[in-house]
């Protein structure tokens, strides 16, 4: 028994997972794109989230109306925290006081349902470099967020080599890139520029 667990990361072209004072999605949404979250939120899975990310999930989902919304609100939820305490205030949540790298890697081997987590930049930098990620999810907006950006999966994380699954153009300006990351190891002999000749 095992499963998949797949890192959703809403982006922008310089890598930010927000922009200060720019609105959800940049302003950048279109219906291809609604359409794109309310396929992705239909499939059975489990969401899985970090404290922060939870907290601001709860209250988009009461304050906005996205049409993958009901999904969310429907879909079972593990959350990780020291802090949160019962009730969480969001249906079908369950919270997990447990090493996220520990307890991921214990559900991907004994559930066979798909777990999903957006956002949750420190925990997915650590299921990241843990190599329990299997799936890398990123949305790229045509946006960049220059010195307004924040919340950075990427950088200054592990290195990875990523081997493209799916490359999909949304409403004519957003990319979404779908990967298999794997830890970056050895560079192979004989890639990259070729030194020239000296004789």
């Amino acid at each position: 028994m095992s499963t998949t667990f797949t890192v959703d990361f809403f982006s922008t072209l310089d890598g930010y997972g927000m922009a200060e004072g720019w609105p959800g999605y940049w302003g950048k949404e279109g219906p291809e794109l609604r359409e794109d979250r309310v396929r992705t939120f239909a499939q059975e899975q489990v969401l899985v989230f970090g404290a922060t990310t939870f907290r601001e999930f709860r209250s988009f989902v009461k304050e906005y109306d996205e049409p993958y919304y009901d999904s969310l609100n429907e879909l079972p939820k593990i959350v990780f925290s020291r802090t949160l305490e019962e009730p969480l205030g969001w249906q079908n949540s369950t919270v997990l006081r447990e090493d996220a790298v520990t307890a991921i890697e214990r559900l991907k081997r004994t559930t066979d349902v798909p777990m999903r987590s957006h956002g949750s930049i420190s925990l997915n930098r650590a299921l990241l470099a843990a190599g329990l990620v299997d799936r890398l999810e990123v949305m790229i907006f045509p946006v960049v967020g220059g010195r307004a950006g924040g919340s950075a999966l990427l950088h200054g994380g592990a290195e990875f080599d990523l081997e493209l699954i799916e490359s999909t153009v949304l409403d004519g300006r957003t990319q979404k890139l779908v990967y298999a990351p794997h830890l970056h190891g050895e560079i192979p002999a004989g890639v990259g520029p070729k030194l020239r000749d000296a004789s």
